[in-house]
C-alpha cells in the first residue's frame, strides 16, 4: 500500500468492490481493466466524451487492431476506482486525470515515466516545445516527464450582456467593480452572480489577492494568511452579507451556476471553457459575454485542465503512448475546440485563427499566459489528496455554512501543516 494515500483514500478502497459507479463504455458493459489483447481500456471523465476523440478512437481501434473500452466517471468516482486498481495491480491502459494527479502517483510509484518516449518522439510531435511551459512543470517528477496534458483551462468572468446592459453597469474589472455590478445587477429574482460550491473555484481569487498557498521552504500554509482570509470572505460575503449570490448546493456536479445563468437568474458567473457549450445549448439566444480575468492585487486566474498518464503497471505502455500522441495532435485540438470550446495547451493552438476569431475562446486563450498553478508545491510532497479534502471541507464551511473565513483557514493551516511535514 502506497505511503502516499490519505485516510480516506484508504476507506474508499475498502468499499471500492462494494462501491464500483454505474459506467457507461463504447465498448459494452464496463468490466474490470484487463490486459488481453483485443481491449484498451481508458478511464475517462464523463463530460470529455467529445466527437473529435470518438475519430480518434475509431483511428486507434483500426491502427492497433484493438477494441476501446472508454469507461466514464465523475472525478471522486474515476478516483476511487483508480486507488482500488492500484491496490488489487489491475490497472487501465490510459487515465484521464483533473490536475495533480500525475505528479501525486509519480511519486507513489503509480505512474510510469514517459521519458523514454518523449526523448524518441517529442521533437516529431512537438513535445515539450509547443506546451504551455505551466503544463511541463505540472506533469513532470525529478526531471521525468510523466503526463501529457489534454487540456488547459482557466477560470473566468462570464457575464450577461443584455442584463448589464439594461442595468447600465460596466464589464468589471476589479473586485471592487464586481461587487458594485453584482449589487446592481441582484433584482426581480435575478442573482448578480452564482458561486460554485466546488472548492477549486477558490483558487482565482486566491490567485489575485497573492497568496501563495503552500511555501516548502518557510512551511507557510495560505501567505500571506490576511490576504488568504480576505478573498475567501469576499466570496461568502457576496452570498451571506450583501446577498447578491444564492448559497450553493453541496455535490459533485460543478453545473449549478451555468444552469441559473443559462436560465437567466444570474446575471454572471466565474467559469471555464466547459460552460461555454452547455450555454450555448441550453440558451443559444443569450448575449453572452467573456471578460478577462478580475483584479485585485493581481490579474491573474488558476491553471487548470486534465492530463494523462500510464499507469505503471500497464501492460502496453506502447499502446498507450500511440494514443496520447493521436489525441494531442494540432488537428485533433482544434477539432475538439470547434466541437465545445475547449481551451488546448499548445502554444500554436492559441495562434490558429479559428481559435482568434471566436472572441469568447480568444479571451480565455489570452487568459492562459497568466494562468499560475496553485498546487505544485503540495503535490510535490505527495500529499495532494489530504490537502484537497480538507480544502473542500474549509470551503464549504465558509461558502455554505457561512463560517468566518479566519477561524475555518485558521484550522485548514493547522490541519495541513500536521501532514505537509
Amino acid at each position: 500500500m502506497s505511503p502516499q494515500l490519505s485516510r480516506r483514500d484508504l476507506l474508499r478502497l475498502a468499499g471500492a468492490a462494494a462501491a464500483v459507479p454505474v459506467l457507461s463504455s463504447c465498448a459494452g458493459a464496463p468490466s474490470a481493466p484487463s490486459a488481453a489483447p483485443g481491449t484498451f481500456t481508458v478511464y475517462w471523465n464523463a463530460g470529455h466524451d467529445y466527437q473529435a476523440y470518438r475519430a480518434v478512437i475509431a483511428e486507434f481501434e483500426q491502427a492497433n487492431k484493438v477494441k476501446v473500452n472508454l469507461q466514464k466517471y465523475q472525478w471522486p468516482d474515476l478516483r476511487t476506482r483508480l486507488l482500488a486498481d492500484f491496490a488489487s495491480g489491475t490497472v487501465p491502459d490510459l487515465v484521464e486525470e483533473p490536475g495533480g494527479w500525475v505528479q501525486e502517483f509519480a511519486i507513489s510509484g503509480n505512474a510510469r515515466s514517459l521519458q523514454d518516449y518523449v526523448d524518441r518522439d517529442g521533437q516529431a510531435m512537438g513535445f515539450p516545445s509547443d506546451w504551455q511551459p505551466v503544463t511541463v512543470e505540472r506533469n513532470s517528477y525529478q526531471g521525468k516527464v510523466y503526463g501529457v496534458q489534454l487540456h488547459l483551462t482557466c477560470n473566468t468572468l462570464l457575464y450577461n450582456k443584455t442584463m448589464l446592459a439594461d442595468a447600465g453597469v460596466e464589464v468589471p474589472t476589479t473586485w471592487e467593480e464586481f461587487l458594485d455590478a453584482a449589487r446592481k445587477l441582484t433584482k426581480d429574482g435575478v442573482y448578480g452572480v452564482a458561486l460554485n460550491q466546488d472548492h477549486t473555484y477558490v483558487w482565482p481569487w486566491l490567485v489575485q489577492a497573492g497568496v501563495t498557498p503552500y511555501d516548502p521552504k518557510t512551511g507557510e500554509i495560505m501567505a500571506p494568511m490576511a490576504d488568504a482570509v480576505e478573498a475567501l470572505q469576499f466570496q461568502a460575503d457576496l452570498i451571506h452579507k450583501h446577498k447578491v449570490a444564492p448559497v450553493p448546493v453541496s455535490s459533485t456536479d460543478y453545473s449549478g451556476p451555468q444552469k441559473l445563468f443559462s436560465a437567466r437568474r444570474a446575471a454572471m458567473i466565474l467559469t471555464g471553457p466547459w460552460d461555454l457549450e452547455p450555454i450555448r445549448k441550453t440558451s443559444p439566444d443569450l448575449d453572452l459575454g467573456v471578460a478577462p480575468p478580475l483584479k485585485h492585487k493581481v490579474q491573474a486566474t488558476q491553471a487548470a485542465g486534465v492530463s494523462m498518464f500510464v499507469p505503471a503497471k500497464a501492460a502496453r505502455p506502447d499502446l498507450s503512448w500511440d494514443f496520447i500522441k493521436r489525441i494531442t495532435t494540432l488537428q485533433v485540438e482544434l477539432a475538439a475546440t470547434k466541437e465545445t470550446g475547449m481551451l488546448m495547451p499548445r502554444v500554436s493552438w492559441a495562434e490558429l485563427p479559428d481559435v482568434r476569431s471566436k472572441e469568447a475562446i480568444k479571451v480565455f486563450a489570452d487568459a492562459l499566459p497568466e494562468a499560475r498553478d496553485s498546487s505544485q508545491q503540495v503535490r510535490l510532497t505527495g500529499q495532494l489528496g489530504k490537502w484537497e479534502e480538507q480544502l473542500k471541507v474549509m470551503y464549504q464551511q465558509v461558502l455554505i455554512q457561512n463560517q468566518p473565513a479566519a477561524e475555518a483557514l485558521r484550522k485548514f493551516a493547522e490541519t495541513a501543516g500536521g501532514f505537509l511535514k
